[in-house]
């Protein structure tokens, strides 16, 4: 969608050139992923120097000498920071950016120690998994995702990781979610592409839509009768052309999951009210599809 949109904007008619900028930002988007993670480790690694720290002060508290280890101590974040496949991934592509900004772990590190996840979490020094587990994610959901200073930072390092920011972040809620024990260094991440077949989906998507764009926007016509085409936003055309293209050249999915997908993209990227307009779009013109005879459906129940 978001290739589709850049490339109307720009004008541009290179479509090998977009299919090849479409393949590196999917690749970017879980470089994204991977960083987000890896935040984790570097804010526990962060807080385990701090104490370290405390203790080696000249006049050191009580509190300090003997200090409350429950946030280092987080068994889902020492999974994380134990995960071979993660290490292995961030070594393969040098990510380190956390050690040269290490200023925004330290940031985060403040928040949550301020949060009242934190001091609810610490109110204790023993935990479960699921305890663990719980915090976790909610100062991820509740601090660290919606704070300004890190957007600020991942829209400097590359722009086109703002738009892929809130897909990751749901990515990475999810996987933690599925944490459970008996979990060890082995736990398999999320893969980029399912397998062969899902990356050959997004080339064909992307290629079939550019290529019958036209028509797709002729088929608009006539379905908004308060709206002009100039007036339609264009991240609403992109989703529409391909949902459009999801109807009549991709005969195994469903109508309704397609209408259903591309209504959660309107909800997340575009307009407030986008996601209402898209619906009507789509309902009447799959309704006529199914009436023509245009929809092409192969299998029991995917109309």
């Amino acid at each position: 969608m978001q290739s589709l949109y850049s490339m109307e904007q720009a004008q541009s008619e290179n479509l090998d050139k977009e299919e090849k900028f479409l393949l590196y930002s999917i690749d970017q988007m879980y470089e994204l992923f991977l960083i987000n993670l890896q935040l984790l480790i570097e804010i526990r690694k962060h807080a385990a120097d701090f104490l370290v720290k405390s203790k080696k002060k000249h006049l050191p508290t009580s509190e300090e000498k003997n200090p409350n280890t429950k946030f280092i101590n987080n068994e889902v974040l020492l999974l994380l920071e134990k995960n071979l496949q993660l290490q292995e991934e961030l070594d393969k592509k040098k990510m380190n950016c956390w050690e040269l900004d290490d200023e925004y772990v330290a940031i985060l590190w403040k928040e949550i120690k301020e949060s009242e996840f934190y001091t609810s979490y610490m109110s204790t020094k023993l935990s479960s998994f699921r305890e663990d587990k719980d915090f976790v994610l909610d100062i991820f959901k509740e601090v660290i995702a919606p704070n300004d200073k890190l957007y600020e930072y991942i829209e400097d390092k590359k722009l086109t990781w703002v738009d892929d920011l809130p897909l990751v972040n749901t990515s990475i809620i999810k996987m933690l979610r599925k944490v459970k024990l008996p979990h060890d260094e082995h736990m398999s991440l999320p893969k980029l592409y399912k397998d062969v077949d899902d990356k050959k989906f997004a080339i064909d998507i992307f290629r079939k839509t550019v290529l019958n764009g036209a028509d797709f926007a002729k088929e608009i016509d006539g379905k908004t009768p308060n709206w002009d085409q100039d007036r339609i936003a264009e991240l609403d055309k992109a989703i529409i052309k391909m949902a459009i293209c999801e109807f009549i050249k991709f005969p195994s999915i469903p109508v309704k999951v397609t209408i259903n997908e591309y209504l959660e993209i309107a909800k997340e990227y575009s307009t407030p009210k986008s996601s209402i307009f898209i619906n009507g779009i789509l309902d009447k013109i799959s309704k006529e599809y199914q009436e023509s005879g245009k929809l092409n459906k192969v299998g029991r129940g995917l109309m």
